[in-house]
């Protein structure tokens, strides 16, 4: 995934792959194993607020990037 996001290729579908994983691996933690988690259930929080930050970095300002140019 790391090179995938350092090349730069298929970028919006990158982010959506991000999206749908971390949204995944964080409703299985959350069902399966929540006393294993940093912050127990809570952890879902942080993780949707990554998915919030993946989300407008990649759908927000990149539009306004393409549009500027």
């Amino acid at each position: 995934m790391a090179v995938w996001i350092l090349s730069g290729i298929k970028t919006r579908l990158n982010a959506a792959v991000q999206i749908t994983i971390i949204g995944m691996m964080n409703t299985i933690e959350f069902f399966l194993a929540p006393d294993l988690l940093l912050w127990g259930k809570l952890n879902s929080i942080f993780a949707l607020i990554l998915i919030i930050v993946i989300y407008y970095n990649e759908f927000i300002l990149n539009k306004k990037k393409s549009q500027s140019v």
